[in-house]
């Protein structure tokens, strides 16, 4: 087999100097740490290994911070932290991208109020009515038992006038306190299906994993991606040539026939690789040392 199981991160020390986490389905669930997160950063730290924090969460990098504080997840534990609300956020102000350089100022906002942390500072005018707005900001659903089909009229709307999208959460789904919850990237989807024009920021995308590589300023080559994600964590690590490590306990759990931090069958995890197209370098229960 090509894919390779591993019971920890410590097996693989030798080869990583630094490793780009994932948080939900990893770390934690979007409610709670999961039991062994803490100390696999402690252990991380404790053998020098750089480490930074890559979430496709839409909000900025404090606001990740206080609520890994609020799981009981220290910021002493991990080194930088980097969103793809934050790297939203700089394409609004930058506008060096030709996407980005077209939009207007006013903006309307298909989201959550929690997720309002990626407008600071940009200078744009978030309006409630879409027909006052020159594009949208797509966060994802505003509350969590929504689903793609509750925000077709908006789309409708919005395609009718042919108003760009930008989607800050490229994720379709995310599991949080053991469920699925739709994200960002399926509305964005839904969307571009209707023939709307949208711009992703985040994984997995490779612009955001040179951008992590090039925070923790290590040889690419020896740094390692590790998250639960086969359609963002492991293809944005393959896109960007980097190695990766699949936590089967978080997103796909249900389809491997497992729970986080019990160990997945390893044909069956291979089975699921390829028929996804996304094949990691090594397999992982969960995030453990």
């Amino acid at each position: 087999m090509s894919l390779r199981a591993i019971s920890g991160l410590g097996e693989i020390r030798s080869d990583f100097d630094g490793f780009i986490l994932d948080l939900w389905g990893l770390v934690h669930d979007g409610e709670k740490a999961y039991p062994p997160s803490a100390d696999t950063l402690r252990a991380l730290k404790a053998a020098g290994k750089k480490t930074i924090l890559l979430s496709n969460a839409p909000r900025r990098a404090h606001a990740l911070v206080e609520a890994m504080t609020r799981m009981g997840l220290g910021r002493d534990l991990y080194g930088d932290v980097l969103s793809s609300g934050e790297a939203t956020r700089a394409a609004l102000i930058k506008k060096d991208d030709p996407f980005f350089a077209a939009l207007g100022n006013t903006v309307y906002h298909l989201g959550p109020e929690r997720d309002r942390s990626v407008f600071e500072d940009t200078g744009l005018a978030i309006v409630p009515d879409l027909s006052a707005a020159s594009f949208i900001l797509n966060t994802g659903p505003a509350r969590l038992e929504e689903k793609v089909e509750d925000y077709l009229p908006v789309l409708e709307q919005a395609a009718k006038r042919a108003l760009p999208m930008v989607c800050a959460n490229p994720d379709f789904v995310v599991i949080r306190g053991g469920r699925p919850i739709v994200c960002a990237g399926a509305i964005a989807a839904r969307y571009k299906e209707m023939g709307g024009s949208v711009a992703l920021r985040g994984k997995p995308d490779p612009k955001i994993y040179h951008l992590a590589v090039e925070t923790i300023g290590l040889d690419p080559k020896r740094v390692a991606v590790v998250g639960d994600a086969l359609e963002t964590d492991v293809k944005g690590a393959r896109a960007s040539g980097l190695a990766s490590v699949w936590c089967t306990g978080g997103i796909h759990a249900e389809a491997l026939g497992v729970t986080y931090g019990t160990a997945a069958d390893p044909a069956k995890a291979e089975a699921l690789a390829k028929h996804e197209g996304q094949m990691p370098t090594y397999m992982i229960r969960g995030f453990y040392w």
